[in-house]
């Protein structure tokens, strides 16, 4: 079998939206000539002074399987490798900021207590996996432009950014399968870790892990559960790296991501969400096409209403596009007000900002307003009073039109 890619292109591609968004090449400039060390300084002063280093007089066996797990991963740059004392099951990585520098990887003494070889392998191997793929440098950019508890991203970026880095776990997984070569060890470390348990003393078979994982990602198959923080779920990262260890090919390796990944693109829960999302969209095509003049402020204004359901609102907003606009608008609205009739005024509101989103009130925006706030139930007195309103919150003539 053909040694399959560990890195994975839907992360690649969001890696480097991000980093473009971020004006990745002006900043990180602006920033290396800025530089005063700090960064590099508090980690390594922190690692030096509080933790472990592993070396080969001090730790010979670990120190030997670091430096085994680098040669199997084909990294030759310089890595320091520390051990904190912390009950916590964990690990982390840090990438050098300057070139030459070592990078840092640490392991948690509590892993030892409970880990094999061959787990602790995987460990270090995923912990390299980040800082060969890159997105911890990905992830110091992001945290300097909108450093953490201070500032937050846009929407969509939010989403954008969590992808990314669910993304990239599974990429690390894949590199530590490939520094053990030991699927069985890769599926046990992650039951450890999420339930701190010595399985080695429970008896328990990797066929059972297995069948209980496949259980589990059933719930969020289903749709009735998200991933929401930036590392995936247990079940996904295991069926994952079953799917790495296992496939014959890139094509079955692919095709069994592409259902772990839709669990990730989910952002609401449950079918109202996506009927909203073909709301939004459709409703906003018809309104943005009655004066068959559709402006960039209209579509933009229907990307930014998608965005808190959609973690590509124009790649969805595209997509409703090429389809039959109407029917689907039609059906999204049969769908949602009989999920929720209360949101029949949020709606109509919602199509009437589309009319003042581009400052310019065609009259044939108006008509198809009227025609539709009267479909749902409104009369022509209460969809006036309610545009009424609107406008006098909401419009500001454009600067063309005034000058």
């Amino acid at each position: 079998m053909a040694a399959l890619t560990p890195t994975l292109p839907l992360e690649r591609e969001l890696g480097k939206q991000i980093y473009q968004a971020l004006q990745g090449p002006v900043v990180e400039t602006i920033l290396k000539t800025a530089k005063d060390g700090s960064g590099d300084d508090y980690w390594r002063s922190r690692m030096e002074g509080h933790c472990m280093k592993v070396d080969r007089e001090i730790l010979p066996e670990f120190y030997a399987l670091c430096q085994d797990v680098k040669k199997r991963l084909g990294f030759d740059e310089p890595v320091d490798f520390y051990v904190t004392g912390d009950s916590t099951l964990n690990a982390f990585s840090i990438a050098a900021e300057d070139e030459g520098q070592p990078h840092i990887v640490n392991v948690n003494s509590a892993m030892f207590d409970l880990m094999s070889e061959e787990e602790l392998r995987f460990v270090v191997g995923h912990e390299l996996g980040h800082i060969i793929n890159k997105d911890s440098s990905l992830k110091r950019l992001v945290y300097f432009v909108f450093p953490p508890d201070t500032t937050n991203p846009p929407i969509t970026l939010q989403y954008k950014i969590r992808l990314h880095d669910q993304l990239a776990e599974l990429v690390a997984d894949r590199y530590g399968y490939l520094a053990n070569g030991n699927l069985n060890a890769c599926v046990t470390a992650f039951y450890k870790m999420s339930s701190g348990l010595d399985l080695g003393k429970m008896n328990v078979s990797i066929d059972a892990l297995l069948k209980d994982n496949r259980k589990r990602l059933e719930y969020f198959l289903k749709g009735k559960g998200l991933s929401r923080y930036d590392h995936p779920v247990n079940p996904i990262r295991v069926q994952a790296i079953n799917l790495f260890a296992t496939a014959k090919n890139e094509e079955e390796l692919e095709d069994g991501m592409d259902e772990l990944i839709s669990i990730l693109l989910k952002v609401g829960n449950g079918p109202l969400d996506e009927d909203l999302s073909v709301f939004i969209a459709s409703a906003g095509l018809i309104v943005a096409n009655a004066d068959d003049q559709v402006t960039d402020k209209e579509i933009e204004h229907i990307i930014q209403n998608l965005a808190g359901l959609q973690i590509f609102p124009k790649r969805f907003l595209e997509s409703v596009a090429r389809a039959d606009v109407g029917k689907l608008f039609t059906a999204s609205v049969q769908n949602i007000l009989k999920q929720n009739p209360g949101m029949r005024d949020g709606i109509l509101e919602y199509m009437m900002s589309l009319v003042l989103s581009d400052k310019e009130i065609a009259k044939e925006e108006i008509g198809l307003i009227y025609g539709f706030g009267n479909d749902i139930g409104f009369t022509d007195k209460e969809i006036s009073v309610k545009f009424a309103g609107m406008i006098q919150r909401n419009y500001v003539p454009s600067l063309e039109s005034i000058c």
